[in-house]
């Protein structure tokens, strides 16, 4: 049985049915190669422009309203903590403020506990001057009369030893002389 078969030499193919060489560079096939291409290409671009390329465009507006978010949200926590930092400033200016014048009213009230410890002190070193001045005064007038007496007894005792009589009322006269200057 012999088998009739109309098979067409092509210059691609050898007599085994093998491509001679590359099968993309043979000219009586790239008409065919390049209606796929096209045919690829077309469904390709379908495939992309209705499916991947909106949800792409959708992601990307997502994330551009995120981001947009995202800086309002930055703006608003700036401004914030501008506020904070400015009612942080002002509370910091105030309470030195108030330190100052504490420090002040309790230097006047030190002065103040000093300066009546200072006149109480003072009224004591004078009440105690005059109670020493008195004294002193006082042992003075004690040693004037000691000195009189003594100066009194002495001159008569002088007069006796030198031999002489001396009556008391000529010594007191020559000696109350003498202290009077």
């Amino acid at each position: 049985m012999a088998t009739n078969t109309h098979e067409t030499v092509s210059a691609c193919v050898n007599d085994h049915g093998s491509a001679i060489g590359m099968p993309q560079l043979c000219n009586e096939w790239m008409g065919n190669q390049i209606f796929w291409l096209v045919i690829t290409l077309i469904v390709i671009f379908f495939v992309l422009s209705r499916v991947a390329l909106p949800r792409i465009a959708a992601v990307l507006a997502e994330r551009q309203g995120t981001i947009t978010n995202d800086i309002a949200a930055a703006e608003d926590l700036k401004a914030k903590a501008a506020a904070a930092e400015d009612a942080y400033n002002q509370a910091l200016i105030d309470a030195r403020a108030e330190a100052a014048r504490i420090v002040e009213a309790t230097k006047a009230e030190i002065k103040a506990d000093l300066d009546a410890a200072m006149a109480k002190a003072d009224a004591q070193i004078a009440e105690k001057a005059k109670a020493g001045e008195k004294t002193i005064a006082e042992i003075r007038a004690n040693a004037m009369a000691s000195v009189e007496e003594i100066a009194k007894a002495t001159a008569s005792e002088i007069v006796d030893a030198l031999g002489g009589k001396a009556d008391a009322k000529s010594v007191n006269s020559a000696v109350d002389a003498q202290l009077k200057g």
